[in-house]
This record gives structure tokens, C-alpha cells and sequence, in this order.
């Protein structure tokens, strides 16, 4: 039985149904999450489907959580999407569940679940939910749905700029684009940024340090976040910028947490990421990942283990 299949026929046995995603979400994480609820909802009429988690942080355009009693998971099967690993899980309350399945597209480092379904080939955990419904007769894609997976999609390819944007990527973009939703309204309202992120842009292009290897940073302190009024859920707009910029190879923000360390959100246009990431308590895609450092001399360890890449990669 394939793995799609053992899906199917696990959520068929369940009444009940809890999606859950990763913590401070992304457009791909509520969109697999909660446009697999919409579809669940629409196919079963007669089962219970929670969409649960923290908050959405800026993306209450896309969705919204249910907030449900803890007693609900007994006996309930648990989905979680786009979240490679179990301390990312948004509300621990995943755990209590009868059975647990994990659908991503991250590099399957903790296979956590009863059932593990993770492509790392597709765009999104959107598309790879797109494609779910699509090839399963007994399920229904709403316009509801088709609104939430292309926002993932889109969120997660970069607006189709990214190299994990592929010929399927974009004929499953086209066909969810068939359904009865308001999608430049929708692209508008994933692209557009406060007023005080945009000011704060300019203080990352005046600021971004550069090195001739192609590696670049930037470093966002508390006390600047606080004088441009910007939380660090909202410097999510500010990690593309450097990209634009033909001499920047591969980058990191680091911005400073109200606790003392660093988030470290860091991106590549070839140098692979993701294992300078895991040696820094974080993880993630090839050219798209994130780390922590524990104050400024892990930023700078971080850096110059960048620099490293880079200089390697451009000798490859």
C-alpha cells in the first residue's frame, strides 16, 4: 500500500481529526494545515476536523485556529503539517492523540508519527496536499481550499522564484487557480508590509555587511526592533532583500530575541544551508533554513562558517 493510500484509509477510520503545524507559520503552513482541514471538512461533512495551534502572527487573512479542549485528542487521529521536526510542532497537545501523521516537504531528520509522508522534492507541504486530494476520488477541493494552497505554494516558492519551483509546481498553481477565489487580492495580502517594516528595509540595505566570498549579514538588536516598533514575527518581510543584490551570494539575519540569543534566518542562491543550520539548533531546506545563536560570538562563528560555503561553493 502506497503512502498516500495508508492516509486515506487511516483518516477514514477516525471521527475525529486534528491538523496541527509548526510554530510562527508561514503561508505554507497554514495553508497545508488548514487547506487540508477545508478538504477534510468538505469530504466528510460527518467527521470532526480542528484546525489548532499558536497564533498566526500577521497571516489572519489566511486563517484562523480552533481552540479546542484537550479532552477532544482522546481518541482522535493528529495531523501535522510542514514541520520536520517534534519541538517545532505548534501546541504540545499533538502528543495526546490516538494516532499521529506527519506530512512535510523538510528533509526528513526526525520521522516522527505513525505514518510519515515527506517529499522534499516538492515546492510546498501545499503542494504536496494539492496533489493529495487530487489523486484520492473521495476527496473534495474546495475554492476555499484551492485560496489556502496556492497562498502556500506561493509563500513557499517565493512568488515562483525559488529553484524548488518545478513544471508540476506550476501546473498544480494553474489548476487551483480554476477555483472561484480572489487571487491577486490574495497575492497582495501575502507580498504587501507595514509602513514601519518598510523603513526598517532601508536600515538592512544600509547595514548589510558583505564579504568577497559573497556572504553577507545583517544583525537586528532588540533596542532597533523597539525603536521601529517591528516584532520579530514581522522581520519575516525583510528576509528576501538581500537576495536582490547580485554580489550576495548566500545571507543571514540575525535578529535578537527578547531572551538574549539570536534567530537566525538563513537563505543561499547555491551553497547548501541546511547542515550549517543543524550544527546551530535549527534545520530546514537546502537553501532555506534556520538556526539560533546563543549571543555574538556564535554570530560570528555562524558567519564565518557561511563565508566558508561560499568560498567553497565558488571554487566547486
Amino acid at each position: 500500500m502506497d503512502i498516500q493510500t495508508a492516509i486515506m484509509e487511516m483518516i477514514k477510520q477516525y471521527d475525529r481529526i486534528i491538523i496541527h503545524r509548526h510554530k510562527r507559520p508561514d503561508p505554507d503552513a497554514l495553508g497545508s494545515q488548514c487547506g487540508l482541514a477545508e478538504i477534510l471538512r468538505a469530504s466528510f461533512p460527518q467527521k470532526e476536523i480542528y484546525q489548532v495551534g499558536g497564533p498566526v502572527e500577521g497571516l489572519e487573512f489566511l486563517a484562523t485556529m480552533d481552540v479546542i479542549d484537550a479532552k477532544l485528542y482522546q481518541g482522535a487521529l493528529v495531523i501535522v503539517t510542514d514541520t520536520a521536526n517534534s519541538p517545532r510542532i505548534s501546541d504540545d497537545r499533538y502528543a495526546l492523540g490516538e494516532k499521529l501523521i506527519k506530512i512535510d516537504h523538510h528533509p526528513n531528520d526526525e520521522p516522527y508519527g505513525d505514518l510519515v509522508y515527506v517529499d522534499t522534492k516538492t515546492s510546498s507541504c501545499s503542494e504536496i496536499i494539492a496533489d493529495f486530494a487530487n489523486n484520492q476520488a473521495e476527496l473534495k477541493l474546495t475554492a476555499e481550499a484551492a485560496r489556502l494552497l496556492y497562498g502556500g505554494i506561493v509563500g513557499d516558492t517565493g512568488r515562483f522564484l525559488y529553484p524548488s519551483t518545478s513544471a508540476h509546481t506550476l501546473r498544480v498553481a494553474a489548476d487551483l487557480l480554476t477555483y472561484d477565489f480572489d487571487a491577486p487580492k490574495l497575492n497582495r495580502e501575502i507580498e504587501q508590509i507595514p509602513m514601519k517594516v518598510a523603513k526598517l528595509s532601508g536600515y538592512v540595505y544600509e547595514h548589510l555587511e558583505g564579504s568577497p566570498s559573497g556572504a553577507a549579514k545583517v544583525i537586528l538588536p532588540t533596542a532597533l526592533l523597539e525603536e521601529f516598533e517591528v516584532v520579530d514575527s514581522e522581520t519575516s518581510a525583510l528576509v528576501p532583500l538581500p537576495g536582490v543584490i547580485d554580489e550576495v551570494l548566500a545571507w543571514a539575519l540575525f535578529v535578537e530575541q527578547p531572551e538574549g540569543y539570536f534567530r537566525v534566518r538563513l537563505r543561499s542562491k547555491g551553497p547548501v544551508i541546511n547542515e550549517l543550520a543543524k550544527k546551530h539548533h535549527g534545520g530546514g531546506h537546502p537553501l532555506a533554513s534556520g538556526a539560533n545563536a546563543s549571543d555574538l560570538n556564535e554570530v560570528a562563528v555562524i558567519f564565518n562558517e557561511l563565508q566558508a560555503l561560499c568560498e567553497a561553493y565558488k571554487k566547486a
